[in-house]
């Protein structure tokens, strides 16, 4: 996210807040966060598909909707209006390529206004065919399955080369340029796990039901879609059908977050990427000292981008009535790595460990295994699945498991030595000794599991660990 884009969004929210009431804050926020999964969505080299894949993810939000609604609740006045609206926005989206000027709202020139219809009306006859069977569990679980495989798709990159290459054909383009890189997806990642929540939570019967204008202004809420956090649908319905004034805005939190963030994003984070550790920069340095230099820069950049990021989505969001949840809460400060996963991308830590861990937990309690090699697989699957999600490649996954067994060994280590480390920490003073000890040791370790995920193959990796350890 640009500032310029930032500064508009901003000026819209604050109209928003200012000028409209519960009824009408909820109509623009379902229209600017259409609108924003184009704006937002980057210039890609393949023809017309900075178009195409934001239109494909309101086809997706609308089919899986449908996945999860009683079909007797789907053709409401009010679902059909905004299903309409959906319509009308993509055709005039794809109208303003007949502009005398740049594109608007779109990264490049949209495709022909005949071929957007054409689409619109074959993907309408297809969801009028989907709608007749709404709110089965067969398609509810055809939902996660596809999204688990978009992601996967995505994220692997022979497999996004080969999708690269299909569609560089079907647009007559060389196929020879093709790249892994040419589909990049904005916040897909976040649309799939908002989305398979719902649907997951469907199953079980405790899905909330929202109307269509709803259910698109939570998966694509324009402050959250690029970085988050994850929230859950019956959270972000209460706040966005819940009376909201201009006088309930609290002023004081909207001010402080969008200085905190604009602060950490755009002036600590992006002076620290020049000499956070890349792959660019691991190949430059030559001493050991220069870097630890890099990777602890990486370390302070990830966290103040990201939480950057997020003090600006909260700060948006609260200004409209949406208290999103939190995301980070000083996590370097914490004096062992549970407690930093507490604290670091907490949505995303709470969707994993409702969805992976405690599911797979309870799939193993009655079997042969003992406690602790329970504990070892959950904790193992549930943060390579993590690194995963970033991205599927041997290093996300050493990542993974970086975390995993250190989550393991420190659980193991507090089973032992809780009761001598209590008996022995009687005084403040010790007891401040351990807690700063463990906040050294606790950033330490995530900082060397940043190699990891900064670098894109294991043996950069390993070098880079034998410059900093002076192995080489």
């Amino acid at each position: 996210m640009t500032l310029s884009y930032l500064g508009i969004g901003l000026l819209l929210t604050l109209f928003a807040a200012l000028f409209l009431d519960v009824r009408r804050r909820g109509f623009f926020l379902f229209i600017f966060s259409v609108l924003a999964v184009y704006a937002l969505q980057p210039a890609l080299p393949i023809r017309f598909l900075d178009f195409w894949l934001p239109t494909a993810a309101l086809l997706l939000v609308l089919a899986l909707w449908l996945a999860y609604t009683p079909r007797e609740t789907v053709k409401t006045r009010e679902n059909l209006l905004a299903a309409g609206w959906l319509l009308l926005l993509v055709l005039l989206l794809s109208l303003t390529r007949y502009l005398d000027a740049s594109p608007l709202l779109t990264a490049s020139t949209p495709p022909r206004f005949e071929q957007t219809l054409l689409v619109m009306l074959v993907s309408g006859f297809l969801l009028l065919v989907f709608a007749s069977r709404a709110g089965s569990r067969p398609l509810l679980l055809s939902g996660i399955v596809l999204l688990v495989g978009l992601l996967i798709a995505l994220k692997i990159p022979p497999l996004s080369l080969h999708l690269a290459q299909l569609l560089r054909g079907l647009g007559g383009q060389s196929i020879e340029a093709a790249s892994a890189f040419d589909i990049r997806w904005l916040g897909f990642s976040y649309i799939a796990f908002r989305i398979i929540h719902t649907l997951q939570d469907s199953l079980k019967g405790r899905a909330p039901q929202v109307s269509l204008q709803e259910y698109v202004t939570f998966v694509f809420f324009y402050p959250a879609l690029i970085a988050g956090p994850i929230d859950r649908l019956e959270r972000f319905v209460k706040d966005l059908r819940a009376p909201f004034s201009r006088a309930d805005i609290d002023w004081d939190f909207v001010v402080k977050r969008l200085t905190l963030g604009l602060f950490k994003k755009f002036i600590l984070a992006d002076s620290l990427a020049l000499i956070a550790l890349s792959p660019q920069n691991a190949l430059q340095v030559q001493e050991s000292g220069w870097a630890w230099v890099l990777l602890y820069a990486y370390a302070l950049q990830i966290f103040l981008d990201f939480s950057g990021y997020t003090d600006l989505a909260l700060a948006l969001g609260r200004l409209v009535g949406i208290k999103l949840p939190e995301n980070f809460n000083a996590p370097y400060l914490r004096p062992n790595l549970t407690q930093f996963w507490n604290n670091w991308h907490m949505s995303l830590t709470q969707w994993f460990r409702a969805y992976v861990f405690n599911p797979f937990s309870r799939s193993l309690r009655g079997t042969s295994f003992p406690v602790w090699s329970m504990i070892l697989l959950a904790q193992l699957l549930t943060m390579t699945l993590i690194g995963l999600w970033h991205g599927i490649t041997l290093n996300f996954v050493f990542w993974g498991l970086w975390h995993g067994l250190g989550l393991f060994l420190h659980n193991r280590w507090q089973d032992v030595f809780r009761i001598r480390i209590n008996d022995w920490a009687n005084t403040t003073l010790r007891q401040q000794a351990l807690n700063w000890s463990g906040i050294f040791l606790t950033f330490n370790f995530v900082a060397l599991g940043w190699v990891w995920f900064a670098l894109p193959a294991p043996q950069m990796t390993i070098d880079f660990f034998a410059l900093l350890f002076h192995l080489r």
